[in-house]
């Protein structure tokens, strides 16, 4: 199913399912707390989804996030993370409203960690080459320079090999901080996850949709404190998110989630006590 957002058709891209050790999703906050809004299986893991964004209009196809790929096909790293690709595939998911990888223009990538590009390339014959032949790979200069110089905590997350492939075959477009990339399709910066991650805004008339990426991986991390062990700046993550869903809240954002294992899109709403999502649905039901 999919919804018009401007000049856009946008569909839920499901890529598969893989699981994230639930303390390290939820930094400080105990697991007696946690673990009363998601269940983790016996090795602690919790269920997480990779799901992308894509949009058909003003004569391209867009892609935000490609998910994992086969970064891990066939290693132990398979099973450390649980990585399920029977759930979904990007490539079933893009068949399923008619399209395939030639299709794809143009691919947003929210930052480079291995379950948001992951699946940018592809290992072939001759080794690991982009995964959409015909599209243009937009990634934040500042981030590029983050990723491929990584720092020893996100080492394990930035793989070069499933993104510097995109450089060698000149398929790369470094943004120059925050600003329009297409008609209708804009990108604001946050930090505090990893260096220059950027959120992308869809705008239509009566609604923009927000796809947030991991400032806000699940509707259960709209508590300040309630942030990931994976952050590189948990405080800077704290101050974003506040500033971020005081605005959602203003302006009447719809928020799109990348890992929720439920949610797909929601709006956020302020009470007497917290900002927090309401009305879950579908993106085909906006």
């Amino acid at each position: 199913m999919s919804k018009e957002i401007g000049p856009y058709t946008a569909y839920s891209i499901e890529t598969g399912r893989f699981g994230l050790d639930g303390g390290a999703m939820f930094g400080i906050v105990p697991k007696p707390l946690w673990s009363e809004r998601i269940e983790a299986d016996e090795e602690n893991r919790i269920p997480l989804h990779m799901r992308c964004l894509l949009l058909e209009g003003a004569d391209r196809l867009i892609l935000v996030d490609v998910g994992m790929g086969d970064t891990f096909s066939g290693t132990k790293y398979e099973e450390i993370y649980a990585v399920d690709h029977e759930y979904a595939t990007l490539d079933a998911s893009l068949g399923e409203h008619g399209f395939d990888r030639t299709d794809v223009t143009d691919v947003i990538l929210t930052h480079l960690h291995f379950d948001h590009c992951g699946g940018a390339t592809r290992e072939v014959e001759s080794g690991r080459r982009p995964a959409f032949p015909n599209a243009t790979y937009h990634v934040q200069e500042d981030h590029w320079d983050w990723a491929t110089t990584p720092n020893p905590k996100e080492t394990g997350s930035f793989l070069q090999e499933t993104f510097v492939p995109i450089r060698r075959e000149e398929q790369l477009h470094l943004v120059d901080g925050a600003g329009t990339l297409f008609p209708h399709i804009s990108v604001e910066l946050v930090h505090g996850h990893t260096n220059a991650q950027q959120i992308v805004f869809v705008g239509g008339e009566e609604t923009t949709l927000v796809y947030v990426a991991d400032l806000l991986p699940t509707p259960h991390h709209l508590a300040p404190t309630w942030t990931m062990a994976y952050d590189v700046r948990p405080l800077q993550t704290i101050e974003e998110k506040g500033a971020f869903l005081e605005r959602a809240v203003d302006e009447g954002w719809t928020l799109f989630f990348e890992h929720d294992p439920e949610v797909e899109v929601g709006d956020v709403v302020e009470t007497d006590r917290k900002i927090k999502i309401t009305d879950p649905r579908p993106l085909s039901d906006l």
